[in-house]
């Protein structure tokens, strides 16, 4: 249990950086913070957006999804971490509707790069 949950840790963290580096960025910009322009958090930021798009588009799982399914089938009970990360990473929303937020997401990203142009 303690290794899915580790992936479990990793995947929500991926999610995070995905999700909150957006808002981030334009803060960073309005009060002129200048790592908000640096260009390796910028292009990992729109490379960890455009995995999850593509990834969609082709119907593929997440990887650290589907490891952490395989290692949770051996186990037998659940762990708090679990629990808790599971609630705020997945969503009951059809498949097609989560392409479209990750596209339209995607689209701010890369948008961004236009208002806030790393260095």
């Amino acid at each position: 249990m303690l290794m899915a949950d580790f992936i479990l840790i990793i995947h929500f963290l991926y999610v995070l950086f995905v999700t909150m580096s957006l808002p981030i960025i334009w803060l960073g910009a309005w009060f002129k913070l200048a790592f908000v322009r640096n260009p390796w958090f910028r292009y990992l930021h729109l490379a960890a957006i455009l995995f999850v798009v593509l990834e969609s588009i082709a119907g593929i799982a997440c990887p650290l999804t589907v490891w952490e399914n395989a290692l949770r089938q051996v186990e037998t009970d659940n762990s708090f971490i679990q629990g808790l990360l599971q609630q705020i990473i997945f969503y009951d929303v059809p498949e097609n509707i989560l392409t479209i937020v990750y596209i339209s997401f995607a689209g701010l990203v890369a948008i961004t790069f236009k208002w806030i142009p790393p260095d």
